[in-house]
């Protein structure tokens, strides 16, 4: 019997000591997808000037001046550091509070996201990429136990839809080759966003103060518990505008499926960052 205990006390200490390293694999694989991203981006010394913005609908040039990027220079990079988000994974998994660090490209439609949480007190980290034109999801459980690792047709379009919803974040990627824009109304823009034999478009609408307040498309698919795939309407929700270093940008971000049965608010964030053109 003492052999016996003494394993299961060698495997509880295993197990703590796992938890206490800092190294994780997943939070490697982050590191490495982002070092790749980032490796040949420099930053630029072309500043946003009115001319670039004579070729986009009113209401784009509005949003640009009135953030205040005018005279700023134009971004290579974005990092979104989301520190406080409430997040819903489908029925029957539990709400959950996520910390999510992501960066985002400008040349060509890249991000990757890292996200942190624990899973019935148990450490989750997940993976949320689209590079090179491949969409890719993953997820562990105490650093080792992966519960999901997607790739596909659909998750590309997704994910390019992601980085068609985050453009106007970082509006040096408005003026790339890859974007169309038109009007629709004085407040609403429909944006274009083409890549890898994919194309995605959404409308994106500002408010009085000529802010983005949302953006609603039809090109992204949503997986229910089951595995079924359908296109369903999907909004990302911004708001609570602050200025950081000059610059005015959302505090808040949401995401909403416009599910039959009702809404589904799966993304609350309350306390997002924005900067720009950092490698850390």
């Amino acid at each position: 019997m003492m052999w016996i205990l003494g394993i299961i006390i060698f495997l509880i200490l295993a197990v703590i000591l796992w938890f206490a390293i800092p190294y994780s694999p997943m939070k490697a694989e982050f590191m490495r997808l982002k070092d790749r991203q980032n490796a040949e981006q420099r930053p630029s010394e072309e500043i946003f000037s009115e001319e670039d913005l004579a070729r986009l609908p009113l209401p784009l040039q509005r949003y640009i001046r009135q953030c205040g990027f005018i005279g700023r220079p134009k971004m290579v990079n974005m990092k979104m550091t989301h520190r406080d988000v409430g997040f819903v994974f489908p029925p029957p998994m539990p709400k959950l509070k996520i910390r999510c660090t992501q960066f985002n490209r400008s040349g060509k439609p890249e991000r990757v996201a890292l996200i942190e949480t624990r899973l019935y007190g148990i450490p989750f980290e997940g993976i949320d990429a689209y590079q090179e034109g491949v969409g890719s999801m993953k997820g562990k459980l105490a650093k080792s136990i992966t519960l999901f690792d997607q790739r596909g047709e659909a998750l590309d379009k997704s994910s390019l839809v992601n980085c068609l919803a985050e453009s106007l974040l970082m509006p040096s990627i408005v003026l790339q080759d890859f974007m169309t824009w038109e009007a629709v109304d004085g407040n609403r823009v429909r944006g274009t966003m083409s890549y890898n034999n994919l194309s995605v478009s959404g409308v994106f609408t500002f408010d009085g103060q000529g802010l983005l307040s949302d953006f609603t498309t039809e090109d992204r698919m949503y997986v229910d518990t089951e595995g079924n795939a359908k296109q369903i309407p999907w909004s990302a929700v911004c708001g609570d505008y602050r200025e950081v270093s000059g610059i005015l940008q959302p505090r808040t971000l949401q995401a909403v499926w416009h599910l039959p049965e009702g809404d589904l608010l799966y993304f609350d964030g309350h306390d997002t960052l924005i900067e720009y053109d950092v490698n850390e």
